[in-house]
């Protein structure tokens, strides 16, 4: 039996307030774009991890490979398991490192592909796995060739590859490492890790170890270096229609996927002289009709865009005013008319002619859209 708070009409009310509104449309259209963009040589791999960023994993997930991709990639080993269980069936790589043999079940069980970064860690997957029957559970070994992140060193990759050949239980199914400044417009770093990367790959190739499959290739780096994208490219922010750099924006039309909305809860009038919201950082200087609107930073608007951001309304982009606040905002709608309790708010998205991105948020806030 259901109670109250788990009633439909509950849920309705929730997102009455304040939404997001995913164009699945886009999506395809985006990855469709992308293998245009491989051609038939490299494999598309779609980076839904952290929720596909925010998207909704499982619709992503399944859109995705639907319109082409043939990968899935996620950062932990309940992200892979949740879209097992949402019965989809294509090959997920698990992008973080997992160190425990509980998960090491679980990979198996659901049928992931984890990243082996460490000698340490291949021991624990072979162990772990020689308690249970089956076949040999495919892996992706990562090398570091300069982002200090995750990965083995790559001047010891032939080696690394060796020790995990001759464990029982594994099978490598690629050699893989990540860029970190692909969307710098300055190549040297990126060339320089290319460089490592390819030539411990050929020591890996002389040595007559396994010959996997090999990829490096991100989103900016998908976008803008055709010679990086060897089997498989690992495509996350482009995905959802945004650029990883502005230079890249020429190389593929993308359409963002994400709008978030919200509605007015309140109209009002204020005099000269009224200040709005915490702090009074914001105080009119002029008669104004100011809008609540329901939504703030509990719910990802970033109180740092505090009378830095625009929103939409009617068509017609107006001003956020005051500190945001919790779970509300005020906007000044002076010169929009007949507005009322329940009008709709765009705050990222699109409306006529005007549109506000992600990238504008970051911009403001002085982060990566990314993050937004």
């Amino acid at each position: 039996m259901l109670s109250w708070d788990q009633t439909p009409a509950l849920a309705t009310m929730r997102r009455c307030r304040a939404w997001v509104e995913i164009d699945l449309g886009a999506l395809q259209h985006n990855v469709q774009q992308l293998t245009q963009h491989l051609g038939t040589k490299a494999a598309l791999m779609a980076v839904v991890k952290a929720d596909a960023y925010g998207h909704g994993a499982i619709a992503v997930a399944q859109t995705a490979l639907s319109s082409g991709a043939s990968w899935l990639g996620v950062a932990t080993v309940p992200e892979g398991v949740e879209l097992r269980e949402a019965g989809i069936d294509a090959p997920i790589l698990i992008m973080g490192a997992v160190n425990s043999a509980e998960e090491v079940g679980a990979i198996a069980r659901w049928q992931l592909q984890p990243t082996l970064v460490s000698p340490k860690q291949a021991l624990i997957f072979s162990e772990a796995l020689g308690q249970r029957s089956g076949s040999p559970l495919p892996v992706h070994l990562k090398i570091d060739t300069g982002m200090s992140r995750l990965g083995f060193d790559w001047s010891q990759a032939p080696e690394f590859v060796q020790f995990v050949q001759r464990l029982p239980h594994l099978q490598i199914a690629s050699v893989y490492s990540h860029l970190a400044t692909a969307d710098d417009p300055d190549s040297t770093v990126l060339r320089q890790q290319q460089q490592r990367y390819e030539t411990a790959i050929a020591q890996i190739a002389a040595q007559g170890l396994a010959h996997p499959q090999h990829h490096l290739a991100n989103s900016a780096a998908t976008l803008g270096y055709p010679d990086l994208h060897y089997d498989l490219v690992r495509v996350g922010l482009a995905l959802y229609g945004l650029y990883p750099a502005p230079h890249l924006q020429p190389t593929l039309l993308l359409k963002p996927v994400m709008q978030v909305k919200a509605r007015i809860t309140h109209l009002k009038t204020i005099q000269p002289g009224t200040g709005v919201s915490y702090g009074h950082s914001f105080v009119a200087t002029q008669p104004m009709q100011i809008a609540v609107v329901g939504i703030g930073y509990a719910d990802g608007v970033p109180r740092a865009l505090s009378n830095q951001m625009s929103v939409l309304v009617q068509g017609q982009r107006v001003a956020q005013i005051g500190a945001i606040t919790m779970d509300q905002m005020m906007i000044d709608v002076t010169q929009v008319p007949n507005l009322q309790e329940g009008s709709v708010v765009t705050l990222l998205g699109q409306e006529g002619s005007e549109t506000l991105t992600a990238d504008q948020w970051a911009t403001l806030t002085g982060t990566i859209s990314w993050e937004i």
